[in-house]
This record gives structure tokens, sequence and C-alpha cells, in this order.
């Protein structure tokens, strides 16, 4: 497939276009056209994910996708076209994972080494689609190739899994500390799986008994469920002499469970507000309760370069599998249909959507 600087792209392509509130369509578009510091994907793989439910039933994000807009960020697959100025490094046939954003390198943020609060930070949507244009800054900080006996669906996880692993650094979790979990969807499930793997003791706190099976298949010294009981005073009972957790990673998103946290948390302790709420939540607590114990508050919000890196190394060596968060498999065509039952909570898990046939 030869480069196209103007106009549209060689040929048509399927791809699934958010058009608003729950409003998601496959339609046939142009294949896009790419710049010459730009590469052109064929996309193999994609994942669906948390924050796109979230995008889907809000029909927008401010930052992420501009509606009308090809929807999706967690995506692999090979390379068809590159620009002339694209570095000699990337070829057509190269198999490789592309981030979602790229931060700019130059802003006060960056310069700060805050690159998720870059002033310029650029996302990139498109994963739902046959091919995917990637841009030059992605292509120059977040392209990565994939080894060879790493899958296309292992790979797309790197994302979300570089998100997990700027989490527990930012938190300074060590080994063999007590960190309580709060929420065991596929981000809090990976959050278990990777702190369980560094020698931490980590109490789950989920709501279903399938999250609490993985959970515990993942590495969970304790699980607990969110409907039994007293979940908070649980938590302080399992913890040092019931000081209450080392840490707290609440991946829920949800003011009453950012509440649970700060409860959960031992004096000097720390409490990541991992999952975000809505906008204009409300959450109370009595700030003796942080300041007189010292509490750290953290919120970490996306990746960097450094750990979407980190997250394919991670993958390479067999530590996270995509097998253990997939549960399924859909085509293109029925996407919508899935995103109505993952609102619906008949789904839990993450689905590899296929963009080849079989």
């Amino acid at each position: 497939m030869t480069p196209q600087t103007n106009g549209a792209g060689n040929g048509t392509m399927k791809a699934a276009i958010l058009y608003g509130r729950e409003d998601l369509r496959v339609e046939r578009i142009p294949v896009p056209a790419i710049a010459d510091d730009e590469i052109l994907l064929r996309v193999e793989v994609a994942l669906t994910c948390g924050t796109d439910l979230k995008v889907w039933r809000n029909g927008s994000h401010a930052r992420m996708i501009q509606t009308p807009g090809i929807f999706g960020h967690e995506m692999a697959g090979v390379v068809v076209a590159k620009g002339s100025k694209v570095s000699d490094t990337v070829m057509e046939g190269m198999r490789v994972v592309a981030a979602n954003s790229a931060p700019c390198g130059t802003c006060f943020y960056c310069r700060k080494n805050q690159q998720t609060l870059c002033e310029d930070l650029l996302f990139n949507n498109g994963a739902y689609a046959e091919y995917a244009r990637i841009p030059a800054r992605i292509v120059e900080k977040n392209l990565l190739e994939i080894p060879t006996d790493v899958s296309f669906e292992d790979a797309a996880m790197c994302e979300p899994l570089a998100c997990v692993l700027r989490g527990v650094n930012e938190t300074a979790i060590a080994t063999g500390d007590t960190v309580a979990v709060v929420g065991c969807g596929p981000i809090g499930l990976k959050f278990v799986r990777v702190l369980a793997a560094r020698g931490v003791r980590v109490i789950a706190v989920a709501k279903r008994a399938s999250q609490m099976e993985a959970a515990a298949r993942f590495g969970a010294w304790k699980v607990l469920n969110v409907a039994e009981g007293d979940v908070v005073e649980e938590v302080r009972r399992l913890s040092d002499s019931g000081r209450g957790a080392d840490a707290v990673i609440e991946a829920v998103g949800r003011s009453e469970s950012w509440e649970q946290a700060l409860r959960m948390v031992r004096r000097g302790g720390v409490v990541n507000f991992f999952g975000g709420c809505p906008r204009g939540s409300m959450v109370h607590f009595d700030p003796a309760m942080i300041h007189y114990a010292e509490v750290t508050i953290k919120s970490t919000f996306h990746h960097t370069p450094r750990f979407f890196r980190e997250a394919l190394e991670t993958i390479a060596r067999g530590d996270v599998r995509a097998s253990d968060f997939v549960s399924g498999s859909v085509g293109l065509d029925e996407l919508p249909e899935w995103f109505g039952r993952m609102k619906d909570g008949r789904l839990e898990m993450k689905a590899a959507v296929r963009l080849r046939s079989a």
C-alpha cells in the first residue's frame, strides 16, 4: 500500500464511529491518509476497556476523542505504509504496538518529568478500524516492535498495563507490604497480578464471585466480598496489628470506595485514587484522618513512554497474558451490541476485537 500525503487513503475500510452518547456505528470510510512523518497500521487486534465504556456512555471525551470519530485506543498490528521522513528503524511489515498518546517533551510539565500532565498531550483513537493512522509524535516516542514470541492480543495489553505499572511505582509499594486493592475489574486484577508477583500481600476487595476467583488465581493473599460484612474493618484486621494496609489502590471510581480506601490505610500509608470518579462527584472525609495520620494521597492518571516500554517487557516475560483478562472475541460488526452488554453488566472482562477475517 502506497502512503498518501493528501486527500483520502488508498481504498476504504470498516471502522466503528462514535457519534455521541451510546451511539456507535460500524461504517465503511476511506483508509486514512498519512503524512511524511506518520505510518499506517493494519490493525490486527484491538481490545475493549472500561475507559472506552465510559466514553461511549458519555458520548465524548474532552481530550481523547472528537465526535464523530473512530473509536478505541488499545491496538496492535502491522506497518503497511510509512512516510518518507519516518526513521529507518520502522519498516513496512513490522509487527508493532502503538500507544494511544505521547507527551510533547518540551512544555513546563514535561520538563518537570510530569509527562502525564503535558500541556500538549497528544491522544490518538482509531483502534476499532481495519487501518489506523499513527501520528508522528507517537511513531517517534511510543511505537514499539512486538517480539516474535508475543501475540498481537498480548501486545495490545500494553496501554492499560503501562498505567498500572506507573500506578505501582507512584505508590512506592515495597516487597512484604500489605496492600488493599479495591475493585477487581480488569484494571484492579492487573494490580493484583503485578503486586503479587513482587511479593506483596494483596487483599483484594471484589464485588462478584468471578472477580473473587480471578483475584485468588492471580495471587491475592486474601479476597473479600464487598457485599459481605464491613470490608474496612476486615482489611484492618488482616493488617499488621490492625493498623491498616500500608497502601490502598482504589480501582473503582466511586465516591463510596474512595471514602472506604481512606479508612483502610494505616497512619503514614499511601492511598492511590486510581479510579476516576464522574465529574461533579463529592467525597466526604474527616481531614484529621489525613493530617494527623500523615496519609499520602496519590491520583495516578495515564502512562508515560517509560512505562509503556516496561509493559511490553513485562508481557514478553510472560508475567501478564491477555488470556487472563480477555473473556471473549468479537467481530467489528458486533461491537455496538457488545458495548450494550458491557453497560448492562453482563460482561466483566475485556474483549478482543478481531479486525481480520479468519
